[in-house]
Formats: C-alpha cells, structure tokens, sequence
C-alpha cells in the first residue's frame, strides 16, 4: 500500500480523544482508537510481523524478527522500537476530510463556502513546498496527521523492510498506544520491561528535519487554600476569604514566569484553573523547567512559599499538594546513552536531510517512556500546524519521515559487525 494511501486511510477513522472518559479512568478514552488499532493489527499480520497484540486498552505492539545471523565475535544488535499515538486533539472533534492539493503558491483555498484559506500570510513557511503535494483539511476539522503520519510512516517503513529483505536489520519493535493527548496515558501504561526493545523513537512532531532530545521536566502544584465563612452583615473578624488568600498566594509568584512571557528554554509557573468560594478555593498549576536544578528550585519555592502562607494565616489554612508529570528526555540521553541522537543524526545525513535539533516546550510520549528506562528521543513527522484546522502535510517530508525510520533500523544493525 502507498504511503500516501495509508494515512488517508487512517485519517477517515475518528480517534479523537475524549477527556471526559479519560478522566474517568477509560483507555482508550474512544471508540475510533480501538478501531484503527484493530486495523493496524490486521495490516501488521498481513505484513508478517511477529508478536502482533492487542490489549484491550488499545495498546498494539509487534515485531519484526532481524534477518541477520551474529557470530559470538561481533556485537549483538540492540533492538530498536518506534511509537506512534492512536489519539487525535480534542480540540476538534469532527471527521477529518482530508484532501490533496498541489501547492503553487499563495494562499490555499481550504473551504469556499465557509471562506476558510491557510493563508501564505500567516504560515510564510509554506513557500518552503510551492511546487509539491500538500494534504490538507476542509478547515472544519483537524487533519490528525499528529500523530497518523507518524503511524503511516512507520508502516511504510515495515512495509519497505518486509519487501527487500536484502537491506539487513535486527529485531525491530513497534507500538501504537492510545490517549497521548491528554496526559501521555498510554505511555504511562506502558510495560517497557515485556516490550523488549534497548531504545526508541518517537514520531510526534515538526516540519522536516526537526528532532527533539530534549523537553520539560514537568510537574504539578494543587493548593488547597480553606477559609471561614460568614454572613456579610456580622462577618467582621469573622470572614476569611479563601478566594483572596488565592489570589494574593498567585500575586507573590515571580513576575514574568508565566507561559505567555517566556519562549525557548525558559521555565514558568502557569496558573491553569482557579475554582472555589470564600470558604474553599482550589488552585491548580503546572510547573516546567528543562533543567534538573531549577525545575527542583521551582518546586521547592512553591513549598516554601505554601509555608510561609500558613505562618501567615493558621497552618489549616493552606496545603499543597506537588507531583512529578514527567523528565526531561535529555536526561535519559546523556553520556554513553546518547547513541540514539547519533544514530538519528547519521540517518538525516544520509538521506539528505539537515537536522535540527529544537527543545520541545511540551511533552511526548518518549519523555515518559525514558523515564522508564527506554531512551527514547523524538522524529519528526513533516506535519505542520498541530492541533489546528490549519494543520497540513507535505508529501515529501512524509516520506521522508519513513526513510529515516528504515535508515535508522540499517545503522543499527550496521554498528553490530
């Protein structure tokens, strides 16, 4: 099947997510996930990949055997894994229409009757693919190319494997796993030890080229803030507000530290949801840093700072509740575990492609599966405008994207003689 072919295919299947079942516990959190993992297991058998299982959280894994016989003098041959998600963004929950268009410039019309144009004005980067095929939406839905074409590109790349069994590789595992998008479900339900694999890639991001070893370390912060209500006409002495003493914790944090002033790898504090009355007021944050130190020194002040508030007001007043999300993937890549990034590095080489390494201000999949002992850096997909009616795919990085999986897997195997 054409690669092409295939993640149309994939887009016609409804698998956004759904957070109200998510947050009730149920992976997968929608029907449309299960079914198209239904359908790639089928796809996957039918290639004659081995191992092929299904679970009834909609987590689908496989193999492909190596077609290399080692000798006990040359090195053994690391299995190498790579991951897609089965979820589309719950920003946009209707059927995905994808089409083709054959770019020339200027702005793509994407809707007529609603009047709905990517427009060159506000995406300048697809002057980079005038002349080339772009998929697109009918700008009522999201394209769902996050994280489908990731999924088309590994098939295609199992696909181009299972069809030349003259290009040598070890064992290589696969695994699409449901609800990335609503706090990395599926990953964390991961069993990393039964998989089997010594490292992975992700495919969740970026326009050609990009690549991500590195992300937030990301935690959260509930605080609890409990008042004492009372009548207006006697509450003298008597009222303590628990929405104010929200607010005035929410002023004392540093200034500028929020999402909307800081770009790149500067940290923040972002206040996410206030809800409550005067007697008891919740207020729910997330906490981000790409370094050890000072997501540690961020945690830290929001203890100390709940500390200093229950000096202020009576200890009963406030508690706060602080977790870890996930780690920076850079911690699972550093020193002698850095070889992924090496060996996606030689791949973008040898196919012609600059890589360009980007910090990621988010997490993935990969960030919580290296953290289970699985280093697991990310590829890019070459799709554009995530989470958005003006999400598009380029053809070309597309295909790109499945020639590095299938260089990827020829190095590995490379580096055993």
């Amino acid at each position: 099947m054409d690669i092409i072919e295939r993640f149309l295919s994939y887009t016609r299947i409804n698998t956004t997510t759904s957070r109200e079942k998510g947050a009730a516990g149920i992976m997968p959190s929608s029907d449309g996930q299960m079914v198209l993992a239904q359908l790639l297991a089928k796809e996957l058998t039918a290639l004659g990949m081995e191992d092929v299982v299904l679970r009834d959280t909609a987590i689908l894994t496989a193999t492909l055997p190596a077609n290399i016989e080692t000798s006990e003098e040359s090195k053994p041959i690391p299995t190498v894994s790579f991951f897609a998600h089965l979820d589309t963004s719950a920003e946009q929950s209707n059927d995905t229409k994808a089409h083709i268009v054959n770019y020339q410039g200027g702005d793509i019309c994407l809707n007529a009757g609603e009047n709905i144009f990517l427009k060159e004005t506000e995406f300048p980067e697809l002057v980079d693919y005038i002349g080339d095929d772009i998929i697109v939406t009918d700008g009522t839905s999201l394209l769902g190319a996050d994280d489908k074409a990731a999924i088309a590109a590994i098939m295609n790349a199992l696909q181009v494997l299972k069809a030349n069994p003259d290009i040598p590789h070890g064992t290589v595992k696969v695994a699409f796993v449901p609800d990335e998008e609503q706090g990395l479900r599926g990953a964390k339900a991961f069993n990393v030890e039964s998989f089997g694999a010594d490292f992975g890639y992700t495919l969740d991001c970026c326009g050609i080229g990009e690549f991500v070893h590195e992300n937030w370390n990301a935690g959260d912060a509930i605080i609890t803030f409990t008042g004492q209500s009372a009548h207006p006409m006697s509450a003298k002495g008597k009222l303590k507000n628990s929405l104010l003493m929200a607010h005035q914790f929410i002023s004392m944090l540093p200034g500028g530290e929020a999402p909307q002033y800081t770009e790149g790898r500067e940290g923040y504090y972002w206040v996410k949801e206030l809800s409550g009355n005067s007697a008891k007021t919740i207020l729910k944050m997330d906490v981000r840093d790409f370094y050890k130190d000072g997501y540690r020194d961020r945690m830290t002040f929001l203890q100390n700072l709940s500390d200093s508030c229950a000096k202020l007001w009576g200890e009963s007043s406030i508690s706060i509740n602080l977790s870890d999300r996930y780690e920076n993937v850079a911690n699972s890549l550093e020193g002698d575990a850095s070889f992924p990034i090496t060996i996606a590095k030689e791949s973008y080489e040898r196919n012609g492609i600059t890589m360009k390494a980007v910090p990621m201000r988010g997490g993935y999949d990969g960030a919580v599966l290296s953290q289970k002992g699985l280093p697991c850096p990310n590829i890019f997909t070459g799709a554009h405008n995530f989470h958005s009616i003006y999400e598009y795919l380029p053809v070309n990085s597309l295909k790109a994207a499945s020639n590095v999986v299938v260089e990827v897997i020829k190095i590995t195997a490379e580096g055993h003689k």
